[in-house]
């Protein structure tokens, strides 16, 4: 479910009546949306992410090898852990797009989604320190309630 409001108030109520119903996303506006849910559009150089027939993507000077798993930065090996490798991999998969937390979980850890997120929060938090590390980077983002995606600085 998607609530369009700047308003507190409507957001709280929203929530206290579908709260049981599933996830729902906050934002202000629809440009904000739009944004959001067209992250793959031609405006950026995270639009450029493209796969090739060798399993290879590019992202500005990011590069992700699908197939060895291998991810550089400027032509340099970025020492990430197996789940960290696997997370951005899936999130910088073309094209561009919100991941929901059961999505990526199962995607990255093989199996059904039971509702906790604190293995797929710690080991966003841990990309994202080594990923700010990387100048004019891509970022990992959350969709409160909803899930990530990766968008550039």
């Amino acid at each position: 479910m998607v609530c369009v409001s700047t308003d507190r108030a409507v957001r709280e109520q929203l929530v206290s009546r579908v709260d049981d119903l599933g996830a729902v996303l906050f934002v202000n506006n629809l440009t904000e949306l739009r944004a959001m849910l067209l992250s793959a559009a031609a405006d950026g150089p995270m639009a450029a992410a493209a796969p090739s027939p060798t399993g290879l993507t590019r992202l500005g000077d990011l590069q992700l090898d699908s197939v060895s798993t291998e991810i550089t930065w400027r032509g340099e090996a970025l020492a990430l852990t197996r789940l960290e490798r696997e997370t951005l991999l899936r999130l910088a998969s073309p094209p561009l797009r919100l991941w929901t937390y059961p999505r990526l979980f199962e995607a990255v850890w093989g199996g059904a989604y039971l509702g906790d997120q604190a293995a797929l929060h710690a080991t966003v938090k841990r990309l994202r320190r080594k990923l700010v590390a990387l100048p004019s980077g891509p970022r990992v983002r959350t969709v409160r309630g909803v899930g990530y995606h990766l968008v550039s600085e």
